[in-house]
């Protein structure tokens, strides 16, 4: 339970771990705690669990000890199909349907949920204001489209029927670095309005400093620590300082 408001946590992992067949443990012992409407960032090297973490939440991996809730009650007890449709999933090679146009990508669960023709068609052009994108692309297919483009229109296929959650697994990480900053100050403006929970991954200290209202650090399948941004930068933890002193000069909200 929520200690702030006495609702139930967005997201709680209790004592998680998670191993693979052969006995190899990705995860061990997960505690943490997901307000609702908070950015929490997981941050990590490759292969440090932050993927295996963000998989567990929607059922894409079950965890092999402990146990995870959605607005507190266990994954285990949520219908799959139920549970990922109230969950936005945008992940690095955004995985839009090549053979689908913008418009269809972004309309395809709204009208498997059973939305009229209108109100998807006026979702559609509100999500494509929202992530910045001209409603002459919703005819477009994605090899038409820009990277950045692409990756918008998978934030908005993400949103597209309202989902309180949302994960992002390195969705800006394959981008140019201008592009990645323009859509990293996108997502700011776009969090700041929707105010959605979301966990998102990232080995990139200057975006877990610019983007997250907490970040978690994940070393070895082990939350090393957790901190809002002021305080991640001036941890006195070993491991938090060691990352930290990875990217020189990076300090809270500095890209």
């Amino acid at each position: 339970m929520n200690r702030y408001s006495g609702e139930p946590f967005a997201i709680e992992f209790r004592k998680v771990s998670y191993r693979l067949k052969n006995g190899r443990e990705l995860l061990r012992d997960l505690d943490l705690e997901i307000l609702p409407g908070e950015t929490l960032v997981m941050l990590g090297r490759s292969g440090s669990g932050k993927t295996t973490t963000l998989r567990l939440i929607n059922r894409l991996l079950e965890a092999s000890e402990g146990e995870v809730l959605v607005e507190g009650k266990s994954v285990s007890n949520w219908d799959v199909i139920g549970l990922r449709r109230s969950i936005g999933y945008v992940i690095q090679d955004i995985g839009l349907f090549p053979h689908f146009t913008v418009e269809r990508n972004i309309g395809l669960i709204p009208k498997i949920e059973g939305w009229p023709p209108a109100r998807i068609t006026s979702r559609i052009r509100e999500l494509l204001e929202l992530v910045g994108l001209d409603p002459e692309v919703a005819a477009r297919y994605p090899r038409e489209l820009s990277g950045g483009q692409r990756q918008r229109v998978g934030v908005a296929r993400a949103l597209a029927a309202d989902p309180p959650i949302l994960l992002m697994d390195e969705p800006f990480g394959a981008l140019d670095p201008i592009t990645r900053s323009e859509l990293q100050r996108a997502f700011l403006a776009l969090q700041q309005r929707l105010r959605k929970t979301v966990v998102f991954v990232t080995h990139d200290l200057r975006e877990a400093l610019l983007l997250g209202s907490r970040i978690a650090l994940i070393d070895s399948g082990h939350l090393v620590a957790i901190h809002e941004p002021e305080q991640f930068t001036s941890s006195a933890d070993p491991l938090v300082s060691s990352y930290v002193g990875a990217f020189e000069g990076v300090g809270p909200r500095a890209v």
